[in-house]
C-alpha cells in the first residue's frame, strides 16, 4: 500500500537533455546580467565574494559541475522565472507522467517532488509544461533546503514533514543512490530507467521504463 509518492525530475519526469541542454545554457547565458542587477540582494551578497565578476565565474563553473547547491539552484530559478511566464521555455514532460499522475490522485495518493533544483525551478517545471498545467496534482515540494539527495535523513524529514510512516511512501528516480538513501530510510523505491537507459550494476532496486509499468500502488 503506497499512500503517498515521492518523486524525481531530472531523468525521472523530464528529460535530462532538457535540463542540461535548455535550462544549463540559460542561466549560464543570463548569470553576469542577474548578478550586477541584483549585487545587493540577499541571496547574491550570502557568497560574499568581494566583485559581481568574480561572484558570476564561481556561479558559473558551479553551473558546468552541475554542482548541487542550494544558493545557485534558487539563482537558476530566478532566471528561469522570465523565461518560463514569457513563454521562452515550456518545461519538458515524459507523456506518461501525466496520466500517472491523473491516475495517482483519483486513487488518494499525494504526490510530492524532491529534486536538487529550486522549488522555483520544479514549480516551473511543472506549472508551464508541454502538457499544461501540472502543479494542481502536486501536494508538496521539497529541495536542497530539505537535505541533500544522497543522505538518508532527508527522506526521513520529508516522511515526517508528510506526517506518514516511511513503509508508506514509494520513491521514484533514475539515480541509484538516491534510490538507496531513501530505501534506508526505509520507504519503498522504484527505479526510472528511461529509453536508452541501461541498468547500473550496483543497482538492487526495481525498475520501470516509464511510469505506465508502475503497478497498482493500492493493490
Amino acid at each position: 500500500m503506497v499512500r503517498a509518492i515521492i518523486c524525481d525530475i531530472e531523468g525521472t519526469t523530464t528529460s535530462l537533455s532538457f535540463v542540461h541542454q535548455i535550462l544549463f545554457p540559460i542561466s549560464l547565458q543570463k548569470m553576469d546580467q542577474f548578478v550586477r542587477d541584483n549585487w545587493e540582494s540577499n541571496i547574491v551578497q550570502t557568497l560574499n565574494i568581494p566583485t559581481p565578476e568574480a561572484t558570476s565565474a564561481l556561479l558559473k563553473s558551479w553551473i558546468q559541475a552541475d554542482k548541487k547547491d542550494t544558493i545557485l539552484k534558487s539563482i537558476q530559478g530566478n532566471i528561469w522565472k522570465q523565461g518560463f511566464e514569457s513563454g521562452q521555455i515550456r518545461g519538458h514532460i515524459y507523456p506518461d507522467v501525466p496520466v500517472s499522475f491523473q491516475k495517482w490522485k483519483n486513487s488518494g495518493i499525494r504526490i510530492s517532488i524532491f529534486s536538487s533544483g529550486s522549488v522555483e525551478a520544479q514549480r516551473l517545471i511543472l506549472q508551464y509544461s508541454e502538457a499544461g498545467d501540472l502543479s494542481p496534482f502536486i501536494d508538496h515540494y521539497f529541495d536542497t533546503t530539505t537535505g541533500q539527495k544522497r543522505d538518508p535523513a532527508s527522506y526521513e524529514k520529508i516522511a515526517k514533514e508528510l506526517d506518514l510512516s516511511p513503509h508508506d511512501l514509494l520513491f521514484l528516480s533514475d539515480v541509484t543512490e538516491e534510490l538507496n538513501a531513501a530505501r534506508i530510510a526505509g520507504i519503498q523505491t522504484i527505479q526510472i530507467l528511461r529509453e536508452g537507459t541501461a541498468k547500473p550494476q550496483q543497482s538492487t532496486h526495481r525498475t520501470v521504463t516509464s511510469f505506465d509499468e508502475i503497478p497498482d500502488l493500492n493493490a
